[in-house]
């Protein structure tokens, strides 16, 4: 049996997906809080658990041959820097510890490229770098890169079998309310309602089907304590725009922002959507992201794994059509 943490995630219920077309017996691990619709209408087993209640997890993985755990918060928003640290962090020392006492095979942990440190404009991000949480910016960053020290501290003195993927940003079908920051970019782009755009930056994409494979090859022929990174194309966000604006048929804004503009604008729409408990688009930390270097190299897991990736343009045109298909636009 194979149990997935996160499974209601967008990786996660697309990696249920794949691995029930290949004829696996799937659990998913859901906390009470958390709405199970993306999972609806798949043959998946589903138990109650919490990643940061390690009971509940050892309960979980019992019997269970391979562990995925996706689940962590990515949040662009200030003010939750405590809970991202008990799930992203704490949590995952919980999954480790829940793996040993059950006797899991193998775990696949769900990093992210932000783990990684950020390195000058020109130069290529890979797994060489290691992890560094003292080389972070954010919360998020920080307790990604912990948790994939501690994945790695255990693989070597406790004899954890774990492999660690570390995708860029995720774009593609199957995303659930609430949407990613990414797919509420494409649903408001879509129905003509951004009033502006960033003038500069871009960032890797990928597409989430194909980070859901690279998760599978990872458990298949990943080598033990290893890390890979799923990267896709990088694309300026310029001609991210383009490409929405030839598959929607929707106008850009005409209105180009210049960065130090948008996050002095991100600042003050950080502190209203805190008060008014909303998601905005864009925070500060999200333009130094696109600002920054995002350069990236898959290059470790298309020759270890077989990993491959899709054009940008299929991604988006299939995630326009996804949004479609559910009323999104």
């Amino acid at each position: 049996m194979i149990t997935i943490t996160g499974a209601t995630g967008h990786i996660g219920n697309v990696l249920v997906r794949k691995l029930r077309t290949q004829g696996n017996i799937v659990q998913a691990v859901i906390p009470p809080f958390e709405d199970p619709k993306s999972l609806q209408g798949l043959q998946v087993e589903k138990i109650a658990g919490d990643v940061r209640k390690r009971d509940t997890l050892i309960s979980a993985f019992e019997g269970s041959k391979i562990v995925y755990h996706l689940a962590g918060i990515r949040s662009i928003i200030p003010g939750k820097e405590e809970l991202i640290y008990q799930v992203n962090y704490e949590g995952t020392k919980n999954v480790i510890e829940a793996c040993l006492t059950t006797g899991v095979e193998r775990l696949v942990y769900t990093s992210s490229i932000h783990a990684f440190p950020e390195t000058p404009h020109g130069t290529v991000i890979d797994e060489t770098l290691g992890f560094d949480p003292e080389q972070t910016v954010s919360v998020y960053e920080k307790t990604k890169a912990l948790a994939s020290l501690a994945v790695q501290k255990a693989v070597k003195q406790q004899g954890l079998d774990a492999v660690i993927v570390c995708p860029t940003a995720v774009l593609g079908p199957y995303d659930f309310p609430p949407f990613s920051e990414l797919g509420q970019f494409v649903i408001s782009f879509a129905n003509n309602k951004l009033f502006a755009v960033p003038i500069s930056g871009g960032y890797d994409f990928v597409d989430v089907r194909d980070v859901a494979e690279g998760h599978i090859l990872a458990c298949e022929k990943g080598e033990k304590g290893e890390a890979y990174i799923l990267a896709g194309c990088w694309a300026s966000i310029s001609h991210v725009i383009e490409l929405l604006e030839d598959v929607t048929g929707v106008k850009p804004p005409s209105w180009k922002v210049p960065t130090r503009v948008a996050q002095m604008v991100a600042k003050g729409v950080s502190l209203y959507s805190r008060i008014v408990s909303t998601r905005p688009l864009f925070t500060e930390y999200s333009l130094k992201v696109l600002s920054s270097n995002s350069l990236t190299t898959a290059m470790k897991a298309q020759q270890t794994l077989g990993y491959s990736t899709r054009s940008l343009r299929g991604t988006l045109t299939d995630t326009v059509n996804w949004y479609n298909k559910i009323g999104c636009i």
